[in-house]
């Protein structure tokens, strides 16, 4: 091919002509259309022998709010749709929940299996190249609603579609069972905490009750032992004024005999007992003092003073002493320490209790329906592609013809270049030859 190519000669300047250039290329256009079809035929065979890749996405959006509204009325979980989203999210980016979902699923990775590689070590094949997460740009005001975009890009003989649909209710069914088992143990821990606060108030009112009772109980006590301390006083007293009567009477008895007075009479009746009448006298006497015990007579003080001496009991004489057996008769049993150790059930009489109450029968009465508990709303589900991603084999051969064409005319241009440069030294060096033996000649002439 490059015997029969012959370089245009140079122009005086020395510059490369376009015109040449073209005509230089022309005649090597076979070399042109070789690189052409060379490279054409490389990039056919890739198009045609690679294995295709394929590219299926499913995108996420935040669900509807009637969707988690029995989540978010139970008060001990808030869980708004876009926070839902972010968790489903932070699922399916989790290298444990891909992990898991790869494991439980094995049939569906038979094509990541190689020999000589461990479980995980095909499981980090598959994380590193197949799934990607897409979030909305932040900097971008012009997007509608959030959304998580996930895609996976397989090659031929992997069923991609189940994989990322049945990965996605992988992540959502295991995010609810995470968000259950949350519920379960805040739903427990309030309920101790609740049982905790009854329990506090019923050791509260245990020991007001038993305080009560004790304080009952006392105030008995001592108003029992008050009551029996009057009533011994009282007793002593009146013990003590008996016998003060009776020596009163004893010492009136012997004023009595002295004087002979046997029936009770006044001092009047005694100035006149030794005067004599015939005449019935009436008198009536005016005194303002009083008469001494012993104008009774020795018969009635010692009929009173012998009846003191054997009287067994001064009680009748006072009416407190009554009273007080009275008292002490109702002390005998307190009816109210009597009700209240008799409470069968003390949790009744619990104050400032009902709202606790209500709280545990409501958390123990709680029913959410995890199993359909909608996270968050697929708003589009991986399909079946129509073409492979890769290779694009038109694509692919247009560009390799491109790139074949273009290699062709460069080394072409290459070549042309290569020939003029060499065709101008050779042009130079004859002429200067001309020259060198011209010179010589006039030398010669010159000489003779």
């Amino acid at each position: 091919m490059s015997s029969s190519f012959r370089a245009p000669l140079l122009s005086p300047s020395d510059e490369i002509d376009l015109v040449a250039l073209v005509k230089g290329i022309w005649q090597q256009k076979m070399l042109v259309l070789l690189m052409t079809f060379v490279v054409g035929f490389i990039a056919a065979a890739y198009a045609f022998l690679a294995t295709p890749e394929f590219q299926v996405s499913s995108i996420l959006r935040p669900a509807a709010i009637n969707e988690l509204d029995a989540l978010n009325r139970s008060e001990i979980y808030k869980l708004p749709p876009g926070d839902a989203l972010i968790k489903v999210g932070a699922a399916l980016e989790s290298y444990d929940t891909r992990l898991g979902f790869f494991k439980e699923n094995q049939k569906l990775f038979k094509e990541f299996e190689r020999p000589g590689r461990t479980l995980e070590q095909s499981f980090e094949e598959f994380n590193r190249n197949s799934i990607s997460l897409i979030l909305p740009d932040a900097k971008r005001a012009n997007s509608l609603s959030a959304y998580i975009k996930l895609e996976m890009n397989y090659p031929e003989g992997v069923d991609g579609v189940s994989i990322l649909n049945d990965f996605i209710e992988y992540a959502i069914s295991s995010e609810r069972q995470h968000i259950s088992a949350d519920i379960d143990v805040i739903v427990k821990n309030r309920l101790a905490e609740l049982s905790g606060k009854l329990e506090a108030a019923r050791t509260s009112y245990n020991t007001t009750k038993e305080a009560k009772i004790a304080s009952l109980q006392e105030s008995d006590a001592l108003k029992r032992a008050q009551l029996q301390d009057e009533l011994k006083a009282l007793r002593n007293q009146l013990r003590t004024q008996r016998s003060n009567r009776m020596d009163q009477l004893s010492e009136a008895i012997g004023i009595a005999k002295t004087l002979g007075i046997r029936k009770p009479t006044t001092p009047s009746s005694l100035g006149d007992a030794d005067r004599t009448s015939s005449a019935t006298v009436m008198r009536t006497e005016v005194n303002g003092q009083q008469i001494p015990l012993y104008f009774m007579g020795v018969e009635a003080l010692e009929a009173e003073r012998s009846a003191l001496a054997v009287r067994k009991s001064d009680d009748f004489v006072e009416g407190r002493i009554a009273q007080i057996s009275k008292e002490l008769q109702l002390l005998q049993a307190n009816r109210e320490v009597e009700v209240l150790t008799q409470r069968k059930n003390d949790d009744l009489f619990l104050a400032g209790v009902e709202p606790l109450r209500a709280e545990v029968v409501r958390l123990r009465n709680l029913n959410i329906d995890m199993a359909n508990l909608k996270l968050v709303a697929i708003d589009k589900q991986a399909l079946e592609p129509l073409s492979p991603l890769k290779p694009k084999k038109s694509l692919a051969i247009a560009l390799g013809l491109m790139v074949g064409l273009l290699l062709g005319l460069v080394l072409a241009s290459i070549r042309y270049a290569i020939h003029v440069r060499r065709d101008s030294e050779s042009a130079r060096l004859r002429t200067q030859g001309i020259e060198s033996r011209k010179e010589k000649a006039l030398v010669s002439n010159d000489s003779r």
